[in-house]
């Protein structure tokens, strides 16, 4: 007798979206389902391996190069392969969600790469998660244009020659799709954004000359990298396409993948191209896994921690050093900055620093660097083309001055700044105004001239939580409690009521994004990710 046939991929209460049926086939359910099938059980017992790695952190206050591993990092015959030719220069790198009109634009940038975002810069909407396949897909057909009904102007893709290598990114391991089912159990939004996109493109995109390029977000630690490598080997067999076809660019943007950076590599190395340094959540991912380990762990305001920082720098000049020891691409941190059409001062200053921090990161041997913002393009590209000239990049720069003992990426208290009332407040008027847009199907927002991500509402509500939990006295006399945080929120919500009026107020989520942002701040309980209890309000 046959065995019977396995069970088909259910869609759970969503609205039929325009479309929906040339992203959603029978063949790409079927492919997603047998990913689903094959290896959510390994994600689920990784991420059951990520709550034992925090308890031992709570435990000890302190984290290590792995004594397991280090046959790895000491054998230097082992290299990554070799980068494809649309992944060879990757100076500059746009980064954004997939709606029409960004796929557009971003294509369009001159940046070398756009990194097409399903995870921090997107809020996963069953809408956007759709539609956003669709995008990419009409953009490899050229089938994409978009008139913008506010301005009426039109936006349509330039020649293929000059148009940004795309680089996916699905959403981190965390993250279920509740819409997508499996037997009543939903499928990882990992698997739906990986499977659904080189389900449809792999094989356009090798025929293109290019290939499914993805970056890997959230990951912490070598055996989630070997779980996704295992997905590319059975991937490329099922739609037959070569094996080393895909290319991974993992983010190094939690504490603990920075002691496993070669071990990542190597868990890759026939996929890889590649790590990049992501400030915000790195930050996160320290707030988080530190939090029981008193004063020496506390941050100060986000926007007092550069890149100079002592254990910062320690973790770039490190991400550096392993990617040219390894011949992988290393990519710098983003430029969040959004130029303002009304304030060409403000803009003048934000240049020079954008400008300052691409020629700091060029000149420290990155390959290449991110921006969030076109305008921004020509700057970084001049950084990087001053110190490149005509190579594609510089992985002939070896950086074995670089030396980083594994106390100098959690020598926090080598900072001299504090926390300050200002930093409280800004924490608290980014975090309201951001997730108010989340909970509306938004997830790359312009605030105070930046464009901040998930990644910025983690770091504001993380250090909400350690200034009150550390008993932080700021500069002002006034003791970081959970009184005085939503004294500030109450102030907030009164300021952003009068700056938008109360019909604008009453249409959108703000009260529901104070609310959510207090919960995650103040509950003694420390959620793992705020997007898990913003997921269950996102409609």
């Amino acid at each position: 007798m046959s065995a019977p046939a396995p069970s088909p991929l259910a869609i759970v209460d969503a609205e039929p979206l325009p479309r929906q049926d040339e992203v959603l086939t029978d063949a790409a359910l079927a492919f997603v389902a047998e990913l689903h099938r094959r290896f959510t059980p390994r994600r689920d017992e990784l991420l059951a391996r990520r709550g034992e790695r925090r308890a031992e952190i709570a435990r000890t206050s302190t984290l290590d190069f792995l004594p397991e591993t280090e046959a790895i990092r000491v054998d230097d015959t082992w290299k990554v392969a070799p980068a494809p030719a649309a992944l060879d220069d990757r100076r500059v790198e746009i980064t954004g969600p997939t709606d029409r009109k960004m796929t557009i634009n971003a294509l369009n940038s001159g940046a070398k790469v756009w990194l097409a975002d399903f995870e921090d810069a997107s809020a996963p909407t069953w809408e956007n998660v759709v539609t956003g396949q669709l995008n990419l897909i009409d953009a490899y057909t050229r089938n994409i244009d978009f008139t913008d009904p506010k301005s009426g102007k039109s936006y349509a893709l330039k020649p293929a020659e000059e148009l940004a290598t795309v680089v996916t990114r699905p959403r981190g391991w965390h993250l279920d799709e509740r819409h997508l089912q499996l037997d009543g159990t939903p499928v990882p939004g990992a698997l739906v954004d990986f499977g659904l996109y080189f389900f449809h493109n792999a094989q356009r995109l090798t025929d293109l000359g290019k290939g499914p390029y993805f970056y890997l977000p959230k990951t912490e630690s070598h055996l989630e990298a070997r779980l996704w490598n295992d997905i590319f080997v059975f991937a490329q067999d099922y739609v037959g396409i070569p094996q080393g076809t895909v290319r991974a660019t993992v983010l190094i943007e939690t504490i603990t993948a920075a002691y496993e950076m070669e071990e990542i590599l190597h868990e890759l190395r026939d996929h890889a191209s590649g790590l990049n340094a992501g400030r915000w959540d790195y930050l996160f991912s320290i707030v988080k896994n530190f939090r029981d380990g008193g004063s020496k762990f506390v941050l100060p305001d986000r926007n007092l921690v550069t890149m100079t920082a002592p254990f910062m720098r320690a973790y770039t000049e490190l991400l550096v050093r392993t990617c040219h020891k390894r011949s992988a691409h290393a990519i710098g941190g983003m430029a969040a900055f959004i130029p303002s059409r009304r304030d060409a001062e403000v803009n003048k200053v934000a240049f020079e620093k954008v400008k300052a921090d691409k020629d700091r990161e060029a000149n420290d041997g990155f390959d290449g660097s991110w921006v969030a913002h076109p305008d921004l393009v020509p700057i970084a590209m001049e950084s990087f083309d001053a110190v490149l000239g005509d190579k594609p990049n510089q992985k002939d720069r070896l950086r074995e001055d670089v030396s980083v003992a594994a106390g100098d990426l959690i020598a926090i208290d080598t900072l001299d700044a504090k926390p300050s009332y200002d930093g409280l407040r800004n924490a608290v008027a980014v975090g309201i105004r951001y997730i108010e847009a989340w909970l509306r199907g938004m997830g790359a927002v312009a605030i105070f001239n930046l464009m901040e991500d998930a990644a910025t509402a983690e770091i504001s509500r993380s250090q909400i939580w350690q200034w009150i939990n550390a008993d932080v006295v700021f500069e002002n006399g006034e003791h970081a409690t959970a009184d005085l945080a939503r004294k500030v929120a109450a102030e907030e919500l009164a300021t952003i009521r009068a700056e938008i009026g109360d019909e604008a107020f009453e249409s959108g989520k703000w009260q529901q994004a104070h609310d959510l942002l207090l919960t995650v701040s103040l509950d003694q309980d420390y959620a793992d990710f705020l997007t898990l209890p913003a997921y269950e309000q996102l409609r």
